[in-house]
Formats: C-alpha cells, structure tokens, sequence
C-alpha cells in the first residue's frame, strides 16, 4: 500500500487539437513550463490515535526568502508537535511557515519538516496542499485515503518527535540520593552486558519487563528505548574492569544465547510500535586499531581479538539480527576524539567499521548511525581553544594534552567521522549520537576563558572544560559533572545526545573485590595508580572507594550533580 503522496503542480493541461479532441500534456515536457511546486507528504509511523508525518516541499518557481504551505485534512487529524517549521492549525487547516534558517528557497531548493498527531478513525492524506497560494495538486499515486504501512521505513531520526524511556531501576536509585530528584526522570541506556541481563538479574527487570513498561509510558505518542548490546566474546581487550563473561573464542555462545534471545523479543509485535535504538558493543572495534600489533598500547588480549575476527563477526550479527524489525535502529560505538581523532586511527577505524558492518550477513543498510563518547568523559565542546590556535608559534596540536590529535571535543569529531564513514561507504544519511552523562565539567574548577598565552600548554590546560589529568583517563573521573541534557537534534549531522551511561554507575572497583559477574579490577580505577602508555603513564584520576562496574556509586552520582554543566 502507498505510504506517500508526491503532491505534483498543475493538473494535467487539456489542450484542444485542430481535430477538437482533447490531450494530456504532462508537466515537464518539452513547451510546458516546470511545475511550480512539489510536496512530499509521508506518514511515517502510524498507532491507534497518533502518527508522525515527514513533509519535503520543493519549489521550482522564482527563489523565495520564506514561504508558506498549507493544506486541509478530511478527517480530525490535529498536529500536536512539529520540528524545523512552525506550524497553526485552525479547525482543519494547517498553516505552515519556515523556521529563520531553512526560509530560503532556491529555484529547485527544497525544505524539510516533520509533525506528530493525533487522529481517531481514517488518517487520509491530505488532497491539497498550496504553496505562498499556489496549488500543488496530488498526482495518481493511489487514492487519498490510503493507509500508511504500519511496519513501514525506518524514521530519519528515531528521537524527533519522540519521549524517551525512563528506566524505573535507575530513577529510583537517582531519586532517593540527596538532590537526586532533580535529574531522576531524565532517559538512561538499558545495560544487557551478560546473557542473564535478558531475562533479569537478582530479581530486577529483564529486557521484556523494560519493554512492558517502556509501552506505558510510551502513551498516545512516540517513544525511544535505548538498549546498550554488550557482551562480545574477549570483551574489552584492552580494560580489565569490563571484562565479560564470554572468552574470546565463544562466538557461537554470542550468537545462539545473547544475540538471538535478544532479537527473537525484539521482533515481538507487541513491542512494534516502540523505537528501539541499540547502542552496538561499546569499546570494542576500536581496540583492534589503536591496541593491537607493535603499538606502545598494545595488548596481547587484543592481539588475539583481532587474529580471531570475532568482534567483526559479533558485530556483524547483532547488525543483521537486530536489525530485522522494522522499528529497531542500530547505531555502533565509535570511541571518542580521544581515541580514534590521531590521523592514524581515524580512517581505519572507519574501514574496519564498515568491515564488521558487511560481515555475517550484516550491510550497511543494517546500520542507522553512531554513537561517540559512551560512558566516557570527553568535553563536547572546547569553547575556549581551537585545533586551529598557535601560541608563540606553536599549534595547539603540538600542546601536551591535544598531542597531535585532529580534535579537541566530541561535537567536532563526531561530525567530521560521520563524513568519514559516508566516504567510507556508509549511507549519507547515518546520524550521531553523543553520550552527554558525564562530560558536563562544571563546577568551580570550570574555566571562565582561555588560559595564559605564556605558551601553548598553559593556553590549553587553562582553557580547557576536560579537567582530567590525560585524556586516556576513563574510569570514575573526579570532578566530572552532568553534561547537556538529552535532546533529539542538537547540531548538525546529530540525531540526540543521550545519557547511554547511566549517571552513578562504577567504571570499575578501586580495589579487588571478590565478585559472581566476572568483573576484573582494572588499576586504571585505582587513584594511586601512576599510569600507562594509554595515559602517558600519568596518574589515573579516579575516585576512591568505588564498587565494581555497573554498581551504584553514590559518591561519583553526588560529584556528577555538583559539577553539572548546565548547572542543575
């Protein structure tokens, strides 16, 4: 069934032969001037009383510095909510104008909006749309009151226009902290990191119970839920703390006890009208490039990772498997600037990208976008500095903190790597997303601007948000602080930024602790420990007294709180 209506200028002219019959002269033909105006109307998810509609008009008249659309439905259908235009209804009218960036038009130029909204009964498509008066007329694709296809294309951006679910586990634990309330309702990553995660663990919620509760409160309208899919075999080869259950050798375990399991809920009708994003193996991919070999950061666990192919074949087929129900949307981690932004890591950690993105039966198809900085502390933006500054002649690049990296916050790598990645092979229409839960840097130790120009170390280090000791930093970070708050469409080529960790979770433990999950220490979490060559061999810079990974850590929720960037 037609899920779009192409509203095309003109109806056919009937033009009058020497002979008296009539013929149709098509719009576009040699001697018939262009059509005036095009609008695209799609219905692009439809349930019981709602829907969301993507609209595309294109003008091919004079250029325009704004403009006007308007149309009338048939039915009771009411626009709720709209992006990227400014939208009025009045009884069945709808009136549309452009936003203050997207008025110009060209001759040819086209604009894009989308809506949610509310109907009961039929949801036709609207027979006429007018453009600044002009009529755009529907051609023949189908009758007007086609239905949209209920299990239709994948949305542009899962989060625009949509809620997004609260985990009740981690609200609880947020709200009953002191000052917690304040945040407690905001959307977190469900963590599925062993096989039992799937069906719940110590008596807490499993993936269907998440999704049972992720329909109420999905109500009339749109609503994401953000899954993390994580537990690679030889996961994390290059930390201890995040260790994983499978050894490195059991992909067949993956596939047939994780990642099945998984997708068979997944595909459930019940669960149909929810938007599923997966966030695809954090801290994986990136460590064959980076971590592997005769690099100074090597290990021989990621060695053997990267002999054995199973992260790419892991990969691989959670993007196939997964991405088979048509409101999933797959997004792959994709480190952050400071790991993949050095010019020898970018471009192949990309291909390699593309490699575990065609493996096991996977395409690029499978894969909607990317994620950057998840559970990590990497700034979004550095307002204070850029890559392009020289103090006394010298780049900042050549500073000891940028170290020759292309990069100097999340926003600006994520936005270069996802050109990457389309020139790599990835569909152009892939998004980003940034996990924004502790990359705030707030708090009394922010700096109000740059620092002294008495050379290009005291410039950067007394300029910049990311308080950090080194940028290889990772566990439990002191000082960090909330960062932006989730929100869909934030930046150009960004989908959302999201709280994929869960604010108050441990890194990892200070110290051993004899545990059932598998969990390692890491001396990376320990805040006596002077360091590695992943860190320039400097101290690490987390908090004491820390749980093992995945356990509530109240004193790291409370330092998050106080160094918020936007302030609580």
């Amino acid at each position: 069934m037609s899920r779009t209506r192409t509203a095309m200028l003109a109806a056919l002219a009937l033009v009058a032969g020497a002979s008296g019959t009539a013929f149709a002269v098509v719009p576009g033909d040699v001697g018939v001037a262009a059509v005036p105006c095009t609008v695209d109307y799609k219905v692009q998810n439809q349930w019981g009383t709602g829907f969301t509609a993507a609209v595309t008009v294109t003008n091919n008249s004079a250029a325009k510095t704004s403009w006007s659309l308007k149309w009338s439905y048939a039915g009771n259908q009411k626009v709720t909510s709209a992006w990227n235009a400014k939208v009025s209804q009045s009884g069945t009218a709808v009136t549309v104008g452009n936003e203050t960036y997207n008025g110009t038009l060209a001759t040819g130029g086209s604009a894009s909006f989308g809506f949610q909204g509310s109907y009961t009964g039929t949801n036709a498509i609207p027979a006429t749309f007018t453009l600044d008066g002009v009529t755009c007329n529907v051609d023949g694709g189908g009758g007007p009151t086609d239905p949209p296809d209920p299990t239709g294309p994948k949305v542009d951006n899962p989060y625009s226009g949509a809620k997004v679910y609260v985990n009740p586990e981690w609200s609880a634990k947020a709200a009953a902290e002191p000052g917690g309330s304040r945040i407690s309702n905001q959307p977190t990553g469900v963590w599925l990191d062993r096989i039992a995660a799937i069906n719940g663990v110590n008596g807490g919620m499993g993936l269907r119970a998440h999704l049972d509760k992720a329909l109420e409160q999905k109500g009339s309208g749109e609503l994401v839920v953000q899954l993390v899919i994580y537990n690679l075999p030889g996961r994390d080869c290059a930390a201890l703390a995040s260790n994983g259950e499978l050894g490195p050798t059991e992909i067949d375990k993956y596939k047939t006890q994780y990642i099945d399991p998984i997708a068979a809920i997944l595909a459930d009708p019940k669960y149909a009208g929810l938007r599923i994003v997966n966030t695809i193996e954090i801290d994986s991919l990136p460590n064959l490039v980076t971590n592997t070999g005769s690099r100074p950061t090597a290990t021989p666990q990621c060695d053997v990772m990267k002999a054995n192919g199973n992260y790419q074949k892991g990969v691989g087929y959670a993007l196939n498997k997964l991405g088979d129900a048509p409101n999933v949307y797959n997004y792959i981690d994709a480190g952050h600037h400071g790991w993949i932004g050095w010019d020898d890591n970018f471009a192949p950690s990309a291909a390699l990208f593309k490699e575990a993105a065609t493996t096991e039966g996977a395409t690029v198809n499978d894969v909607h976008g990317f994620i950057t900085n998840t559970a990590n502390y990497s700034a979004l933006k550095e307002n204070n500095f850029t890559i392009n500054d020289s103090v006394g002649g010298r780049s900042v690049r050549e500073s000891s903190w940028v170290d020759w990296n292309r990069y100097v916050d999340e926003l600006s790598f994520a936005q270069a790597f996802r050109n990457q990645l389309v020139t790599t092979g990835f569909n152009s229409g892939i998004g980003m997303l940034i996990d924004t839960s502790r990359n705030g840097w707030g708090g009394t130790a922010r700096p109000a601007g740059p620092g002294a120009l008495t050379d290009v170390n005291t410039y950067v280090n007394g300029g910049r948000y990311d308080r950090r000791i080194h940028i290889g930093n990772w566990c439990n970070q002191s000082g960090a602080g909330l960062g932006e708050r989730p929100q869909a469409n934030p930046a150009t080529g960004i989908d959302a930024y999201v709280w994929m960790k869960p604010p108050g979770e441990s890194d990892g433990s200070s110290q051993f602790i004899e545990n059932p999950e598998g969990k390692g220490f890491d001396r990376m979490c320990d805040p006596t420990y002077t360091g590695n060559a992943r860190n320039g061999f400097n101290l690490s810079g987390a908090l004491p007294n820390a749980p093992i990974s995945g356990h509530w850590f109240s004193a790291q929720f409370q330092e998050l709180m106080k160094n918020a960037y936007p302030a609580l």
